[in-house]
């Protein structure tokens, strides 16, 4: 009772920091799975719905400044996330959402050569579906799964981890044939090859925890320290 008392107040904790609905209606028991591994989620599982979209390498954006047809049209963005447009040339699109493109090529262009110009832009195709990076990293938000996606390579994709961030304490939350699960991971035993860095999937959740996350955690992890595996859980709903 003790064991499941500290782990639900750790994974409660970490859920609070998210933006997805589903991570803080976790309110019913939570188990520890006899699994080695996260496993992958199904294909119903990838479906579901995700947050406010990021936009990333390659995708396709469809973008008009109102009433200048020679401005608009459809753009994408190249490897690195960005993308050429008359008059402002180059704008690092990375990791911004649409809304706030719109915003950064309004302000260029109003800048020397329109008065109060009027820009929307809107995502036509992302090159795969999302996973969602959020605590404490540079950039959260939701990113594409461009091909063989890692959770070392998710965190990357957010700037890297925040100044506060617990490398001990990196959660996964993934839905598999309907079943809510969370893995605990140590970034830091995963960096020195004590255990494979787990792959990321379409509408993962990845919290990276802080100093405050840490306390809740510290004595469980004191009796399981994460050296050599993961610790997956299995959560259930109400």
């Amino acid at each position: 009772m003790r064991r499941r008392f500290f782990l639900l107040g750790g994974v409660l904790l970490l859920s609070a920091c998210a933006e997805q609905p589903r991570l803080g209606e976790l309110k019913g028991p939570m188990t520890v799975a006899q699994r080695t591994e996260l496993p992958p989620p199904s294909g119903a599982d990838l479906v579901a719905a995700t947050t406010a979209y990021r936009i990333g390498p390659l995708d396709k954006l469809s973008i008009v400044v109102f009433g200048v047809e020679d401005l608009s049209g459809k753009f994408q963005t190249d490897a690195a996330a960005r993308l050429s447009m008359p008059l402002i040339g180059e704008v690092d699109a990375s990791g911004r959402t649409p809304s706030e493109l719109a915003t950064i090529i309004s302000a260029k262009l109003g800048a020397k050569f329109m008065r109060d110009p009027q820009v929307t832009v809107n995502l036509e195709e992302t090159t795969s579906q999302v996973f969602t990076v959020d605590g404490q990293v540079t950039q959260p938000g939701s990113y594409p799964v461009v091909g063989n996606m890692s959770l070392m390579r998710a965190v990357a994709t957010a700037k890297g981890t925040g100044e506060f961030a617990r490398l001990e304490d990196v959660v996964v939350f993934r839905m598999v044939d309907g079943q809510s699960l969370a893995a605990l991971y140590n970034l830091g035993a995963i960096r020195r090859g004590l255990y494979a860095d787990p792959k990321i999937y379409a509408n993962d959740v990845i919290i990276v925890g802080d100093s405050v996350a840490r306390r809740h955690f510290q004595q469980f992890l004191q009796i399981t320290p994460l050296l050599t595996t993961p610790l997956i859980l299995a959560l259930e709903r109400f």
